[in-house]
């Protein structure tokens, strides 16, 4: 290991506790996981672009978070993977684990402020339906999936410079699978309670703009994934003092790199009547297609 931390070019991934044959089980569970989510919000995307009764500002947020669900979990379920099949620790490099950080954190941002103009799309047609097709036209979604973008990408280089210009002068060893923040900032010697702010604001900048319950409460799905997402990302960051266990911070990043994607594409389509039907009809006609 380095004896001189605070020049750290590479950290080192403990990944998961146990047995090969655990991590045989735990690599087939998570690989099947993420290949539903793929798939599953593919189909989402493909639908959406394919049919116009999904021509509809809601999927079209929709297809949009089922592109960032994708890249999400792409940037670190795979290293995961690859972890769980190494005989020992997995090596990242400084500038991997930065990018990777960065990714992470925006295209996450990104995917709950598109959460949040569901949201509010949702309100708007159930509390103002007459002034639906004005409010919700389709030069303010184009506006508003570009805001969700470019916002998410903008708002985390500062929390990622910050980061990674730390000095670790503890270890270079990360008790987790990907670069988590709050294991980085356990193995710096930088202390200080604006870094600690910084963490805490990375967690709760976006739930505040969710505004009232009412709105995502009007959708069932909403509310499902919101739940999950918010309440596991806020368990993540939202503890200063970084006193819980390694395990439990595990186990929250699995519910939201692996479980959440991998329910949120049976959630936003089994409860839509839509397009569960849209669903039906192209199955029947690729039947056809193929019967013929």
């Amino acid at each position: 290991m380095l004896k001189n931390y605070s020049s750290t070019i590479e950290f080192y991934l403990l990944g998961f506790p146990g047995s090969k044959e655990l991590h045989n089980i735990l690599f087939a569970t998570f690989f099947f996981f993420y290949s539903v989510s793929l798939i599953g919000n593919m189909v989402i995307i493909f639908m959406v672009c394919i049919d116009k009764r999904l021509q509809s500002p809601m999927y079209f947020f929709l297809g949009h978070l089922s592109v960032l669900e994708m890249l999400t979990t792409t940037v670190t379920v795979p290293l995961m993977l690859w972890g769980l099949l190494l005989p020992g620790m997995l090596v990242v490099s400084l500038t991997a684990c930065c990018t990777q950080r960065y990714l992470y954190l925006s295209l996450g941002t990104s995917e709950f402020l598109l959460f949040t103009a569901m949201a509010v799309d949702r309100y708007v047609a159930v509390c103002n339906p007459l002034r639906y097709n004005i409010n919700m036209n389709s030069h303010t979604c184009l506006w508003v999936v570009i805001v969700s973008w470019v916002f998410g990408f903008l708002f985390e280089i500062w929390p990622v410079y910050a980061t990674f210009h730390l000095r670790f002068c503890k270890s270079n060893v990360l008790d987790h699978f990907y670069c988590d923040g709050g294991q980085l900032f356990k193995l710096s010697c930088d202390k200080g309670r604006f870094t600690e702010l910084m963490l805490f604001l990375m967690s709760i900048f976006i739930p505040s703009g969710s505004h009232h319950w009412k709105t995502i409460s009007t959708c069932a799905s909403h509310f499902t994934c919101v739940v999950i997402g918010y309440s596991s990302s806020l368990f993540l960051y939202v503890k200063l003092n970084q006193t819980q266990a390694a395990e439990y911070n595990r186990v929250a990043s699995l519910m939201v790199l692996v479980v959440n994607p991998f329910l949120n594409p049976f959630i936003f389509t089994l409860w839509n009547g839509k397009f569960t039907e849209v669903f039906r009809d192209v199955m029947r006609s690729c039947y056809q297609l193929l019967k013929d």
